[in-house]
Order: structure tokens, then C-alpha cells, then sequence
């Protein structure tokens, strides 16, 4: 049973440059700003850092995991921040809004991901029907 206000929260450990490289690979986003440190260095940032798909796709595992794949209608993020290699993350996801349809009821959630300083790295919103 679902209830307005519940939150849900998951803390992963220290995201690490194996995790970057891997997304790459995976996604095909071998964009130099996130796998070449002298590449990084030279745009003026103090590293690689982070896809905003790879902590995206994070999120969407807190989602899907408590929800299910299928019970997924909306998903939409904004990222506000970078992940930095050595970051510890926390998503987020609350409850905001349940509404009834003809074809059961609908959760709208606000989501967010926060590094370990507390900076938002990602907002972001879902709608799900659970079963």
C-alpha cells in the first residue's frame, strides 16, 4: 500500500571512475569530459566526472525496484549538479499525489538525487500505476 508523503531513500557507495568508464562503454557516450582527466583538466573542470545519464539511470533503479518496470508511466529528470568521482549518493523518491483512474490508481512522485554534501545533483518527477 502506497500512502501520500511515503518516501523511499537508497545510499549507494562512492561512485567511481570504473562506473563512468563502464556507462561509456555501455551507453556509447564516450565523450572525452568524462573518461580523459587531461581532457577534463584542460575545459576547466578539476576531473571527469559523471554521465547525467548514469546518475539518471540510478534513480530509475530506486524507482523500479519499488514500483516495478511496468507500473512506470512518466519519468523525467533535470540535472542540477555534477557526480564527481569518490561521491556517495542518496536518491529520493516521494509520494505527492495519488489519483484514481478507471484503470487504478495513479502515484505521481517528486524524485532527487543529493550528493554526499547535501547538493542536489538531480530533480526530477514520475508517474506510476502500481498494481
Amino acid at each position: 500500500m502506497v500512502e501520500s508523503g511515503q518516501v523511499r531513500t537508497q545510499t549507494l557507495e562512492a561512485v567511481t571512475r570504473a562506473d563512468i568508464a563502464r556507462y561509456a562503454g555501455a551507453s556509447g557516450d564516450f565523450n572525452p569530459i568524462h573518461i580523459d582527466e587531461e581532457f577534463a583538466k584542460n575545459a576547466g573542470f578539476p576531473s571527469v566526472f559523471a554521465m547525467g545519464m548514469l546518475t539518471s539511470g540510478f534513480l530509475t533503479t530506486l524507482l523500479t525496484d519499488w514500483f516495478g518496470v511496468a507500473a512506470v508511466r512518466t519519468f523525467s529528470t533535470r540535472f542540477t549538479g555534477r557526480v564527481w568521482p569518490g561521491d556517495e549518493l542518496t536518491l529520493g523518491a516521494r509520494v505527492t499525489a495519488i489519483t484514481a483512474s478507471d484503470d487504478g490508481d495513479l502515484v505521481d512522485l517528486e524524485l532527487w538525487v543529493e550528493n554526499q554534501d547535501g547538493q542536489k545533483v538531480i530533480a526530477g518527477s514520475a508517474r506510476v500505476a502500481p498494481d
